[in-house]
């Protein structure tokens, strides 16, 4: 599920780390964002919306909307669209704007 040639960008991959999602292990290259990693491994709803609880996948990309916040080692309302991936990161979903699961 990774884009791996391009006709005009190019892909390093760094080393391959391992992270856990929701407490489920998965692996992605160290360095990209953690919502490519997750997108990769089939994760495709990234949350849901407050009010009606519809489910919000990876948008913009590049920070801009709200649609990959997360939990990430303990920090909510991470971007995880532009947060780079570490090795033994953990990543978890959020109920709504700032309220943990």
């Amino acid at each position: 599920m990774r884009i791996n040639e391009h006709p005009i960008l190019s892909f390093t991959k760094g080393k391959l780390v391992k992270f856990t999602f929701d407490g489920k292990e998965y692996e992605g290259y160290e360095g990209e964002p953690i919502a490519a990693a997750l997108h990769a491994a089939g994760i495709k709803v990234l949350g849901h919306t407050h009010e009606l609880g519809r489910p919000r996948g990876f948008y913009c990309a590049i920070g801009n909307c709200s649609s990959c916040l997360m939990t990430v080692n303990g920090e909510p309302n991470v971007r995880v669209c532009v947060e780079k991936l570490k090795e033994g990161m953990v990543v978890e979903t959020q109920k709504g704007r700032g309220e943990l699961k």
